[in-house]
């Protein structure tokens, strides 16, 4: 099991991998093996929370398909190994930036000096900007 959260982790048969050519330098390596590794997760299916479903499509972004599924592609290592583990590394990452709930907000009041304040600076700032105005004292 992947451990994303204390109450949430992942079965590593819901992940499936699929091994491609990885761009970028390796020599003739990289024309001969494919070490990127390209990681789908079927988000719409899994058992996660709703709410953690909901944090998660604004920000996984482009990497969540119209179908609900994840696509994580990692080829930053020469090896299979190492870039399916950055791939995994990435999705739980991003699960767990996900799992945060955000704090509700309260609302709150402006106190009577941050009014003053504001109405003050909005004076000054307009008394500024009359004494800047064009206009003609020779009439």
């Amino acid at each position: 099991m992947i451990r994303i959260t204390d109450s949430i982790s992942l079965d590593p048969r819901d992940l499936s991998f699929s091994f491609i050519r990885a761009s970028g330098p390796g020599g003739q390596n990289v024309n001969k093996v494919s070490t990127a590794v390209e990681l789908r997760y079927d988000v719409a299916n899994a058992f996660l929370p709703e709410d953690l479903k909901a944090r998660l499509k604004p920000l996984a972004g482009r990497l969540l398909t119209q179908e609900g599924i994840l696509v994580i592609t990692a080829q930053e290592f020469r090896s299979q190994e190492r870039n399916r583990e950055a791939a995994i590394d990435r999705l739980a990452v991003l699960l767990r930036k996900a799992a945060v709930r955000p704090r509700r907000r309260i609302a709150t009041r402006p106190t009577k000096a941050s009014k003053t304040r504001r109405l003050d600076s909005k004076a000054k700032r307009s008394t500024t900007k009359k004494l800047r105005s064009a206009k003609s004292f020779h009439d």
